[in-house]
């Protein structure tokens, strides 16, 4: 109870001390200073880009697998040509004409200088902010358009949204969870026997690929993941190298958690081509992520699984700049393509609203009902590969924006007439998207960074990669028997209700810290839980609920 208490203490100050964390002010930018901007353009049938989905990602259906190519989705959801006429003809009675699209139309990248942009966009004013090391450019009040351009844009990406602080994913600083009990470490190998992976479990399929996308300057070193491989992969046919990296690496140290996701992805999906998508030559008003989006709406040829250990609270997101998010996550998942995104290292979360009671604080894009998003799990014994409990980091809960997907209806209804003890109903919207869908062993990893081992990395950062590679696998499988690959997996995954993955059912996640809750939120239980989803992989089991159509 005291490591418990410690713990939920720890995450408290980290949530409550935001100040330190803020961005430093460094002053007006010039007016002839030039910024990019994303136009994200209204786009058309969306509402059949939602139907489509729900029929190429449901076993049921006969569309089930029938996926569209990039130039087929192109031609469903492009802006109409109005739309395009009036927001072009709006930049260029403004002189902007420096702009390229991508080949859905949808999207709008745009050089100008900041005189103009904030002609533009009225209200805006442009400042520069620093923060370790790193400037951006961003407007410090909000921005209008004019009405008869507003209702052809969902939103104007480089103006306001500020990138999350990159994440400590190693816990080495937890102590008391460390005096507690010593791990001796998950490599490869512990979640090749846990998840009952044999060497012969390895990428066999010329047509397959997987990709990890890092933001928020993060690089891997080639180097890092040859030495990982020969340290931990010698049991089973693996790649030392990366195929592709779109974007450009940077120099410098490698980042703990770019060299976390490359690494365990390429030995967990074994053998299997694997691209890095990181940040481009960043201007100082780009959003990274914003720009993998783009990309994505750009390659008619990209990996079939994405993982990303990437995310920020909900309240701080606009409802329109999420929605047309979902949208582009529909755009991927109709064209056969697996986004699985990391559930978040803060539990529950939990937001201090002023002079009113503590809510939890779910986490996007975790909470987009168009992804899967995975969750995290330790060993119940430190010393053996056993049955896994809850990771009490392991991000959970439910969004206070999207609806709840027709897809998990009955399984979060069962969740919450259950025996378990619930936090108070007024800590969570119970009707909205419940994540996260699965979950993976995300405690105490080693890996490898500027060739040093380093024990004792741990967050959803690590299962989601995991979790990535073993839907590679499937994926391989699916390839040599000539089928499509899963695509979407939700409606697939809770159709199975279970089969294929190990329950777990033991250890709760933190919140609050208060006298209500006391740091405690949900707790793991039989069938699917926020905690951990519907529980891990068993790769054997899942293969063969997963690997036919």
């Amino acid at each position: 109870i005291l490591f418990f208490v410690i713990c939920c203490l720890l995450l408290y100050i980290c949530n409550t001390l935001v100040c330190f964390e803020c961005w430093l002010h460094e002053g007006r930018v010039s007016p002839l200073e030039e910024v990019e901007l994303t136009f994200a353009l209204k786009q058309q049938n969306v509402d059949k880009l939602q139907e489509l989905l729900a029929l190429v990602s449901d076993p049921d259906s006969q569309h089930y697998g029938k996926f569209l190519t990039l130039e087929e989705v192109a031609s469903l959801v492009r802006p109409s040509q109005l739309t395009e006429k009036v927001v072009q003809t709006w930049l260029q009675s403004h002189g902007v004409t420096r702009c390229h699209t991508v080949l859905t139309r949808d999207f709008l990248q745009c050089s100008m200088t900041v005189q103009v942009a904030e002609t533009l966009l009225s209200g805006a004013e442009f400042h520069r902010y620093r923060r370790d090391g790193q400037t951006i450019v961003r407007s410090s009040s909000q921005y209008s358009v004019h009405d008869d351009v507003s209702q052809h844009l969902d939103f104007v990406g480089g103006v306001l949204r500020f990138p999350p602080r990159g994440k400590e994913i190693s816990k080495g600083w937890t102590g008391a969870r460390h005096l507690k009990s010593f791990h001796l470490g998950v490599t490869p190998a512990t979640l090749r026997a846990r998840y009952n992976l044999t060497a012969a479990d390895v990428g066999t399929a010329a047509n397959n690929s997987q990709a990890v996308a890092q933001f928020l300057e993060q690089f891997y070193h080639p180097a890092d993941l040859a030495e990982f491989m020969s340290l931990f992969a010698r049991e089973f046919k693996h790649l030392t190298e990366v195929e592709r990296v779109v974007g450009t690496q940077g120099g410098g140290k490698a980042g703990l958690e770019a060299s976390l996701d490359v690494e365990y992805i390429m030995s967990t999906g074994a053998n299997i081509s694997t691209w890095v998508f990181t940040n481009p030559g960043r201007h100082e008003s780009q959003e990274p992520f914003l720009q993998w989006m783009l990309l994505l709406s750009n390659m008619s040829a990209v990996p079939w699984v994405h993982t990303i250990s990437y995310g920020d609270d909900e309240d701080s997101l606009s409802t329109c700049y999420m929605n047309r998010i979902n949208n582009e996550f529909m755009k991927a998942g109709v064209r056969g393509i697996s986004m699985l995104f990391a559930s978040g290292d803060s539990g529950a979360g939990c937001r201090h609203l002023p002079k009113e009671q503590n809510v939890f604080r779910p986490s996007f894009p975790a909470s987009s009902p168009y992804v899967t998003t995975v969750g995290g799990t330790s060993f119940k014994n430190p010393f053996k590969v056993t049955y896994e409990v809850t990771d009490y980091i392991s991000g959970g809960g439910f969004s206070n924006v999207f609806a709840m997907p027709d897809y998990q209806v009955s399984a979060v209804k069962a969740f919450l007439k259950g025996k378990q003890s619930l936090p108070p109903e007024s800590y969570y919207n119970a009707s909205g998207r419940a994540y996260p869908d699965m979950a993976a062993l995300s405690d105490n990893y080693w890996v490898v960074t500027n060739l040093v081992p380093i024990p004792w990395v741990s967050g959803t950062s690590a299962s989601t990669p995991v979790v990535g590679g073993i839907l590679s696998l499937i994926n391989d499988q699916r390839f040599v028997k000539g089928l499509p690959s899963l695509g979407f997996l939700n409606p697939r995954l809770y159709k199975l209700q279970g089969t294929g993955l190990f329950d777990v059912t033991e250890g709760c996640h933190l919140s609050c810290l208060d006298d209500k809750v006391e740091g405690q939120g949900f707790c793991a239980a039989p069938a699917w839980d926020p905690v951990t989803g519907w529980g891990t992989p068993n790769y054997p089991d899942l293969l063969t609920a997963l690997g036919k159509d």
